[in-house]
């Protein structure tokens, strides 16, 4: 329960050197580089992706143009779960809730134009992120440019999609060395790559609390760095190329507390945790988007408050960049003018509110201070619970960390059904004819003419090459070799997402999930 005012009193054992210090110097509190936002802004990397790749394309050059400075690429459900888009399963889901990626055909009209040099790319993927990376390094290299000089990420976060999101395949070890094969194949080949991104923000979406986001993506984060160890790989290889993505919710003052206890926790826990001697694997660098989970089809322009006071507590607690959601994202994609509207938010916030212009401006507040010691050591205790019983591997397997997530939502619901928890324009201030503002809508004939692109494509490219190479992606993952250069050859053959992804499903099985409860 918060107090109504707090005093040094309530820092307990707080030391200045050691918790808060100065920024860009170990533990980090109060961000990870000396001067932040007064060097460089942070990267606004608006998350786009509808129907086709030609539609795609068009929006993220219109974005480019208007002033976003990294592109970061949504894929529909059918890619995401390595199915092809004439899949009889991805009939009405072909580019409803982000791009349709079939072939390397496809991934090159997404990026046509669009210098791959020039541009830092985020791809939210995740069971199917070695095929989808594997693209991108194909559509690179046909620009001619070096996979040394590329730089963005790829989410390959497939523990998360256990815990919370659902878009798994396989089961949740061969998943795993599926992630491994990415950080062993990028150190080697795409070094300004980074590697994974683990996700915190899809776990606060499906309900999790502040502290639960911290404790559950840094458990996730323990799990990738103790199997890229067994793998042979050396942290300090690995852990500089691992990115964060948290959540950026409505409390804003307990969001900023979070960003600098997950930051703070981060660089003890692979400094002392995994000795880890390259300060860049100390460092906590984090994407933040805010909520969607906070947003209302009820009166929709009031998202347009919610997303900023959401992005100025990203600001606040030091993000290396930024998604603000649209107005109308919750009744479906959001218009061309709904996507610049948020843009045009963290332009204002980044040039006009002044946010931008100190470090960390609220270090040092007693309540700031308090929030963060609190959530630091809550997250730790959850850490430690994990630990005790078998590591983040097991406690999936077992539903526990499912469980926590479904009691906490179910609590927040209760809370909200009661008017404990306001929510403005749901169960208080509610208006009766609240305007219902023009929405996004997919043409069904993008799927129809999806599936015909596809289909010409399988009828010209050289099938017995394809063949040659899915044998070969499927006699790679049986031999527990590294799966990337196999895969890499069979998307420069044309093969597709689907046929790459039943070739190791043919190996591994698919995921059967058991009832939590």
């Amino acid at each position: 329960m918060e107090k109504f005012f707090y005093t040094e009193r309530d820092l307990d054992s707080w030391d200045w050197e050691r918790d808060l210090g100065f920024p860009g110097q170990y533990p980090y509190t109060r961000g990870i580089y000396p001067t932040l936002y007064r060097s460089r802004l942070w990267t606004m990397r608006q998350y786009a992706g509808f129907g086709t790749a030609v539609e795609s394309n068009r929006r993220y050059r219109y974005l480019l143009q208007q002033g976003t400075t990294g592109l970061s690429v949504a894929f529909d459900l059918p890619t995401q779960i390595g199915l092809d888009s004439d899949h009889p399963l991805a009939r009405g889901e072909v580019g409803r809730v982000g791009v349709a990626i079939d072939s390397l055909e496809d991934m090159e009209t997404l990026f046509a134009d669009i210098p791959l040099d020039r541009v830092s790319t985020s791809m939210t993927i995740n069971a199917t992120a070695p095929i989808l990376l594997a693209l991108y390094f194909a559509v690179a290299e046909k620009q001619g440019v070096s996979l040394k000089r590329i730089s963005g990420t790829v989410q390959n976060d497939i523990l998360k999609e256990y815990i919370a999101r659902g878009t798994y395949i396989y089961p949740v070890r061969p998943a795993l060395r599926l992630v491994t094969d990415i950080f062993e194949f990028c150190r080697d080949h795409a070094p300004e790559w980074n590697t994974i991104s683990i996700s915190g923000y899809h776990i606060r979406e499906a309900g999790a609390t502040a502290v639960e986001e911290v404790a559950f993506t840094l458990a996730n984060a323990v799990g990738y760095l103790k199997a890229a160890v067994e793998r042979g790989l050396k942290v300090d290889d690995i852990a500089p190329r691992i990115s964060f993505f948290l959540n950026a919710h409505n409390r804003l003052l307990e969001e900023v507390a979070k960003f600098r206890a997950a930051r703070r926790l981060w660089a003890r826990i692979a400094r002392e945790k995994f000795q880890a001697q390259d300060p860049r694997s100390w460092k906590f660098r984090f994407h933040s988007q805010t909520a969607g989970s906070a947003l209302t089809a009820q009166q929709p322009d009031v998202n347009i408050v919610r997303v900023t006071l959401q992005a100025v507590a990203a600001a606040l607690g030091g993000t290396q960049s930024l998604h603000t959601n649209a107005r109308d994202e919750a009744l479906a994609l959001p218009t061309e003018e709904s996507a610049l509207l948020a843009l045009r938010t963290q332009q204002i916030i980044a040039h006009e509110s002044g946010v931008a212009n100190t470090v960390d401006p609220l270090g040092g507040s007693y309540y700031i201070e308090k929030l963060t010691n609190q959530i630091e050591a809550e997250a730790q205790a959850m850490l430690q619970r994990i630990e005790d019983m078998g590591g983040v591997l097991r406690a999936i397997e077992d539903g526990f960390i499912q469980r926590e997530i479904q009691q906490s939502a179910y609590e927040y619901q209760k809370k909200i059904e009661s008017g404990e928890q306001v929510v403005v324009g749901v169960n208080r201030y509610v208006s009766e004819a609240a305007p219902s503002p023009p929405i996004l809508r997919i043409d069904p004939e993008i799927e129809r003419e999806q599936i015909d692109r596809l289909r010409k494509l399988r009828a010209k490219r050289d099938a017995a090459r394809v063949t040659v190479c899915l044998k070969k992606v499927e006699s790679v993952a049986r031999e527990n070799h590294n799966v990337m250069p196999a895969i890499l050859q069979a998307v420069k053959a044309y093969a597709t997402v689907g046929e790459i992804s039943d070739a190791l499903r043919r190996v591994f099985g698919e995921y059967q999930q058991s009832a939590v409860s």
